[in-house]
C-alpha cells in the first residue's frame, strides 16, 4: 500500500487521482470513476467530487493508496 501525504483536511477524489499520479488528467480522472474503475474504502466510488479524509483508501488497477 502506498501512502499519499495530503496536507489539506479533506481532498476530492478526482483532485486525490491527480495528486497521486494514478490519473495524468482531470479527464482521465473522470472516466475512472465514472467507469466504476475506483474503490473508496472497499466499495466502487462513482462520485467525482466524493470528500476523502486522512484514514481513507483508494484502489486502482490492484494498487491501495492511503491518504496520510
Amino acid at each position: 500500500m502506498k501512502e499519499i501525504k495530503v496536507e489539506t483536511d479533506i481532498i476530492k477524489l478526482d483532485a486525490f487521482l491527480k495528486w497521486s499520479g494514478v490519473a495524468t488528467q482531470g479527464s482521465e480522472a473522470k472516466f475512472y470513476i465514472k467507469n466504476g474503475d475506483i474503490k473508496l474504502n472497499g466499495n466502487v466510488e462513482t462520485q467525482r467530487g466524493k470528500k476523502l479524509v486522512k484514514g481513507d483508501i483508494v484502489e486502482f488497477d490492484g494498487e491501495s493508496y492511503k491518504i496520510v
